[in-house]
């Protein structure tokens, strides 16, 4: 199984970016999808994530500015991320776990670099 991670790059403070986890299976046959980010310095950390009836979480940090979402056409998930902040600033991991069989996916990272 692979997970694509693509939309990051560089954006000033209070712009958006998308982010698109393409999953090389049906997203469907995953349990959650999740968004992950890593700053420097930092330990990895959840930051949204949607399970296969469509509940979400998101993290404090970003709740009301971040939405997590499927794109069925694209077979993907997209975070899509609003009023951008510095601390926002990280490498952002696509993440996938499933029940049958039990695992779970790591897609590589997309910077996202939010300047001031």
């Amino acid at each position: 199984v692979q997970l694509q991670a693509s939309g990051g790059g560089l954006v000033q403070v209070g712009g958006s970016l998308r982010l698109s986890c393409a999953a090389s299976r049906s997203i469907f046959s995953f349990n959650a999808v999740g968004w992950y980010r890593q700053a420097p310095g930092k330990q990895r950390e959840l930051v949204a994530r949607i399970g296969l009836g469509g509940s979400t979480y998101y993290a404090d940090g970003v709740k009301g500015r971040f939405t997590i979402s499927r794109d069925n056409a694209k077979n993907a998930v997209i975070l899509q991320m609003n009023s951008l902040k510095p601390e926002d600033t990280a490498v952002y991991y696509c993440h996938a776990t499933s029940v049958l069989p039990p695992a779970d996916y790591w897609g590589q990272g997309t910077l996202v670099t939010v300047s001031s």
